[in-house]
């Protein structure tokens, strides 16, 4: 549904409500999608919240939770009594009633906990003992079951009896009395096999699964490679213990990129919305960051008061450092980023260290050539002829042009090989992005400058 539409649905629920016209927004409300839904949710007053809720039919109304923003899931837990919190809970699946705990303050878990069934407890529970990373973290137990000498027949049945409460139908596993994982199928080969074919006949025994601990991104990245709708998740003994639907893992991929972002920018990651995450929250976000790096930068005030007899003998020398800086900067951040992009594709990887470094090493000299050949003619044309400074002269420039070639061959060299050493060591490869690559290579540049300066102008 396009932004026109959205509105155009959002005012019309708010016109119903209102005019009291309930009857005329359930209607409304019942043939709409979960995500427009929470659209208009977003836009209603608290005190109406709970009301236009319980107008929803109870499987639509478990969709929209979960859609919801935790602020909104906790206001309703809160405005619920105990017999429809435990209809809700009763709706949602495994996994998000996992990720609803998990959001939520500990005295709402505890009424949570309290209304679910026990069944639910238990699978939730076991759910929340992996880490927050992991595949474990963001299975579901809810999927259909198959025994391989069933008859397709039989397993239509259990679909039929069991598949309204699994989150998906479209590919059932086949396990053994120890619930090993042998096989899939797909519902497209029951639906075009005989009612009598039995099901090691058609199901695929060649089954790509993850383990239980495997890094949740990683697994996402397999959805796109493979095109998967489900991926069977099993244990150390290859028992399937749980399925990723790729709804989850749309939502990692959204989660990481937004998490690789905030740690691009120097920012600690946040899951609240820009416009409700309170001032003092952005603040703490955002200040340690920017001490660190104030702090760092001292380094570059160090190296240019080492050098302040040479910048007072040839002043026009100190007009010429932001440039170089900058430039280096940007080499520096368009290399790192580069690699972390390809490091979270899974393009990259440690044992490649010297062909990534070779190849940037060759791209910096391309365009350290180029660059210094444009400084070289900036600093005689413009600063020299144009502006009449006659203290730029053709070794000046040179002087320059040198030093933005080895700046951006050291700050791409640098921009590469950080990610990957971060990644080797067990960091998060954003983090070596753009603010602490510019800040290593502004100092990198003055050091590279004031030598080059010393060897050709003897200060």
């Amino acid at each position: 549904m396009n932004d026109e539409n959205e509105i155009t649905l959002v005012d019309q629920a708010l016109e119903l409500i209102e005019e009291k016209k309930y009857a005329e927004l359930k209607e409304l409300l019942r043939e709409q999608e979960p995500a427009d839904i929470n659209e208009i949710f977003e836009e209603l007053p608290p005190d109406t919240i709970a009301k236009v809720y319980r107008l929803l039919p109870k499987e639509l109304a478990a969709e929209v939770f979960v859609e919801m923003s935790p602020e909104h899931q906790e206001f309703l837990i809160n405005a619920f009594n105990d017999a429809e919190l435990s209809a809700m809970l009763n709706e949602l699946y495994y996994d998000d009633t996992a990720d609803l705990i998990e959001e939520m303050p500990a005295g709402v878990v505890k009424r949570i906990l309290k209304n679910a069934s026990p069944d639910m407890r238990k699978v939730v529970n076991d759910l929340l003992k992996y880490p927050e990373d992991s595949a474990g973290s963001i299975m579901t137990t809810e999927y259909v079951r198959l025994k391989k000498d069933f008859t397709v027949r039989e397993a239509l049945d259990i679909i039929r009896r069991e598949g309204v409460d699994k989150e998906t139908i479209y590919t059932c596993y086949v396990t053994d009395a120890t619930n090993r994982l042998l096989g899939i199928v797909s519902a497209k080969d029951l639906l075009l096999s005989t009612l009598d074919t039995v099901i090691e006949d058609i199901m695929i025994e060649h089954v790509i699964s993850v383990s239980t601990m495997d890094d949740q991104e990683q697994i996402a990245f397999m959805f796109s490679k493979y095109d998967f709708l489900a991926l069977p998740v099993v244990d150390n003994e290859d028992r399937l213990v749980g399925i990723i639907t790729v709804d989850d893992a749309i939502d990692v991929l959204q989660e990481e990129t937004e998490e690789d972002f905030a740690k691009m920018a120097a920012i600690t990651p946040n899951d609240t919305e820009y416009l409700k995450t309170p001032i003092f929250r952005i603040w703490i976000s955002r200040v340690p960051w920017l001490l660190l790096l104030m702090v760092s930068a001292t380094f570059t005030g160090i190296i240019i008061s080492r050098f302040e007899s040479a910048l007072a003998t040839l002043p026009i020398l100190t007009a010429f450092i932001p440039m170089l800086m900058d430039t280096g900067g940007n080499s520096g951040s368009q290399a790192s980023v580069t690699v972390i992009r390809a490091i979270s594709l899974g393009q990259v990887e440690f044992n490649q260290f010297f062909i990534v470094l070779f190849r940037e090493l060759r791209v910096a000299l391309l365009c350290g050539v180029a660059l210094s050949a444009a400084a070289f003619g900036k600093v005689m044309l413009v600063d020299r002829l144009l502006m009449g400074n006659t203290e730029v002269t053709w070794t000046v420039a040179l002087v320059v042009a040198l030093t933005l070639l080895a700046t951006i061959v050291c700050a791409k060299m640098i921009g590469c090989t950080l990610p990957l050493l971060a990644k080797k060591i067990g960091f998060d490869p954003a983090v070596m992005a753009s603010p602490f690559i510019t800040t290593l290579v502004d100092a990198v540049s003055l050091l590279v400058y004031f030598a080059v300066s010393r060897q050709f102008l003897h200060l």
